[in-house]
């Protein structure tokens, strides 16, 4: 049941509701607080990591998942684990580095261990020293063990979620996202390219609207309206899920020219030439005509099919203003030399610097500032109407209105 949350005093919804959202959905500490309880730590599947990252047993790597600390844990040979990254006696954050290998989990406080699982294992002193002190005699390992997640390794990725409410992975992403999930993510193993890290000064949704918005795409990014990788001129698709949350906006690559439809294009230009032109050096490789497949599951990743290029982009939000942005590579193990090459050279598309991507991180602070100041002002979202729906077109916001109504029911708003 979704306790009602009342919107900060003296602030309304705009009455043109799935169409307009106020700015202060932002800038809210008290929203944000609730978001991390309802949505975070509610029942939603969130992105940890791949599996081939922690090939061996022993094998982990820390995360965070909302603003909790996590460890993704190789527990067994065919068994992955995520617990908090927090000692049940004083919460300390045992595991510092960002990846590593050992034989238990061991706080550096008091010693408290934990086998790979989080069991509690073992506390120095528990039965005292010369029969002083020690443990009180009620004292249970296995009620003091680290918090464990609910975790689902889903063809090379691991989900994991704080609520046991939270449906089977494939039920929460609907038959018709199962599809677009293994259309790329389809059983093959995985291997991880290199990694990228930024922090972009604006709240997390906008990150989440970013990739839901195909409007913006040739507007923004010079690349892509000049080289015809996501254009309003080329045959597309945006495609959301029963529920709002999920979105993927598909399309098919064009060439570099100039067409009717590219009058409202501004950034558009016809001149300009790659020093390497190989970045551009695309194969058809995935089922169907389309070469773009950028999926957002909510709420916590992106995954990217960008011609060849393969991507994860983790969400970490820190605070109402802020979020990092974690990328993650990859490719498949069976990749030639020659797919690998291609794939890591149209990583210069993405990540922090990309040719395209570092586009996002700036205009995404530019609304922040924006937007901050004026919390009762309102987004207006009616490119496409007013309509949640899936369409055969990319000039729309379709996408953002359902994250929204989502995000109301979730939140009581």
């Amino acid at each position: 049941m979704t306790i009602p949350v009342r919107p900060p005093e003296g602030r309304l919804w705009p009455a043109d509701a799935d169409a307009a959202v106020p700015y202060w959905v932002y800038s809210d500490p008290e929203i944000y607080a609730e978001e991390l309880r309802k949505i975070w730590y509610g029942p939603h599947w969130l992105y940890v990591g791949l599996e081939c990252e922690i090939p061996n047993v022993g094998d982990w790597k820390t995360a965070t998942l909302g603003e909790r600390p996590v460890v993704m844990v190789r527990s067994a040979e065919n068994e992955i684990s995520v617990v908090e990254n927090r000692c049940a006696h004083k919460g300390v954050k045992f595991c510092q580095a960002r990846f590593g290998h050992s034989e238990e989990l061991i706080c550096p406080y008091h010693q408290w261990s934990y086998a790979l699982n989080g069991d509690l294992q073992g506390v120095p002193f528990r039965r005292g020293v010369k029969r002083q002190g020690g443990m009180p005699a009620d004292f249970d390992l296995k009620q003091n063990g680290l918090t464990k997640l609910r975790v689902e390794e889903v063809n090379g990725v691991v989900w994991a979620t704080f609520s046991e409410e939270t449906p089977a992975f494939r039920d929460y992403l609907g038959e018709k996202f199962w599809k677009h999930y293994t259309r790329v993510y389809d059983g093959r193993k995985l291997e991880v390219l290199g990694y990228n890290r930024q922090h972009i000064p604006a709240n997390w949704k906008q990150m989440q609207e970013n990739i839901k918005d195909p409007y913006h795409a040739g507007l923004l990014h010079v690349f892509f309206a000049t080289f015809g990788l996501f254009r309003a001129d080329q045959k597309s698709a945006v495609d959301i899920d029963d529920e709002g949350r999920h979105g993927i906006l598909i399309s098919r690559k064009g060439e570099q020219e100039k067409t009717e439809a590219m009058a409202d294009i501004r950034n558009f230009q016809g001149d300009l030439v790659l020093e390497d032109p190989r970045v551009m050096d695309v194969v058809q490789e995935f089922p169907g005509e389309e070469t773009v497949g950028m999926i957002t599951i909510f709420p916590s990743v992106i995954l990217q099919q960008q011609v060849n290029s393969l991507t994860t982009r983790q969400i970490v939000p820190k605070g109402p203003d802020g979020f990092d942005f974690h990328w993650t590579h990859w490719c498949y193990a069976d990749d030639t030399p020659e797919m690998r090459l291609r794939r890591t050279r149209q990583a210069n598309l993405f990540g922090p610097a990309g040719f395209v991507s570092a586009d996002d991180g700036e205009v995404l602070e530019m609304t922040q500032q924006g937007a901050t100041p004026s919390p009762d002002a309102h987004m207006i979202l009616q490119m496409g109407g007013r309509a949640i729906e899936s369409t055969d077109h990319q000039v729309t916001e379709t996408a953002v209105r359902g994250m929204y109504r989502y995000w109301r029911k979730v939140m009581g708003l």
